[in-house]
């Protein structure tokens, strides 16, 4: 239906030819320290040290619900930091997970990818930690980036 390439793996360790854009969800509180993050940061420091700068300084900058800030993490990789949840608990506004700030995150991403003619690569954002259900990330993914020729991966990490 989507267009999206779902496969087993890892998505720190994406594959295929080109330049690939890593896109995962974090949250508006300067919190790096469970779930994709934790593979992110094994692989390479910089997206996490860009991160927590990114929000120590964000009352100078666009830190916040659907902001992305692109990290180099090698000499074809990049690493989108998409700020898509809102804390990192469920509580009385529900699950963490802010659809509308994903898709207004998955817009850039869909402006740095045609710019660097990248890939896209990411494990089903939004639906881990953050709580949120791929039946509504799956067609923001679709309308932002398939629909406008981007080639996208999601990555299941052993699970089908």
């Amino acid at each position: 239906m989507s267009g999206i390439t779902y496969v087993r793996g890892d998505a720190t360790a994406p594959q295929g030819k080109g330049v690939k854009l890593i896109v995962h969800c974090c949250n508006d509180l300067g919190g790096w320290g469970k779930g994709f993050v934790l593979a992110l940061s094994r692989r390479w420091p910089e997206p996490e040290a860009a991160y927590r700068r990114w929000h120590r300084e964000r009352a100078g900058n666009d830190f916040g619900l659907g902001a992305v800030q692109f990290v180099r993490a090698g000499p074809c990789v990049w690493v989108a930091n998409l700020v898509g949840q809102r804390g990192t608990r469920t509580g009385s506004q529900g699950v963490p997970v802010r659809y509308e700030a994903i898709d207004a995150g998955l817009e850039k991403v869909a402006v740095r990818a045609a710019e660097l003619e990248a890939s896209v690569h990411m494990p089903r954002i939004g639906c881990g930690l953050a709580g949120g259900t791929w039946s509504r990330v799956e067609p923001l993914i679709a309308g932002r980036l398939v629909d406008r020729g981007v080639a996208v991966t999601v990555y299941d990490h052993g699970q089908a």
